[in-house]
């Protein structure tokens, strides 16, 4: 089954929309955006690993995780939740951070909102568009692969929900 996978660059407007179908029922797919246990296990690139810090999922909370490279080498993110329409959307403010979640305060930050609808066939389809806030860093994002990242996170996260 096809997953209809959508990374659309938009330079001038500083965003990028993605949009990605799971053949899962959008409570699991939640589950795995939101619950760490679970998000660990997709959400870095492999060889790459994830260790979630702190996790608050409330408006104003924080999600603190570090992406671990292959030699333990930790880079540290904050993301703020800016908005929970629980089962169905959620929108944070993300940013790099020391591993005490303390901004790296020249560092870029980007938004995110992500939409989950179910589609036929007892399926989801997630949809999320980040704006950046100046074009270097979309550069920077386009240029350093993370299309590719993100189609391999989510080959993983496939796994993942067949297994779930």
């Amino acid at each position: 089954m096809t997953n209809n996978f959508v990374f659309e660059p938009d330079l001038a407007a500083k965003t990028i929309h993605i949009s990605r179908e799971f053949n899962a029922p959008i409570e699991k797919v939640w589950r795995a955006w939101t619950e760490p246990d679970l998000i660990e296990k997709w959400i870095a690139p492999k060889p790459w690993t994830a260790q979630t810090k702190i996790m608050d999922f409330t408006v104003g909370g924080v999600w603190l995780y570090a992406m671990i490279s292959p030699e333990g080498q930790k880079h540290w993110v904050y993301a703020e939740f800016t908005a929970i329409e629980n089962g169905s959307a959620i929108a944070t403010t993300g940013m790099f951070c020391d591993g005490e979640g303390n901004p790296v305060m020249d560092a870029p930050k980007s938004y995110r909102d992500s939409k989950f609808t179910s589609i036929d066939g007892n399926r989801t389809k997630v949809e999320t568009m980040i704006t950046f806030e100046d074009e270097s860093t979309i550069k920077w994002f386009v240029e350093g692969g993370f299309k590719e990242g993100t189609e391999a996170t989510f080959a993983v996260l496939d796994e993942l929900l067949a297994s779930e």
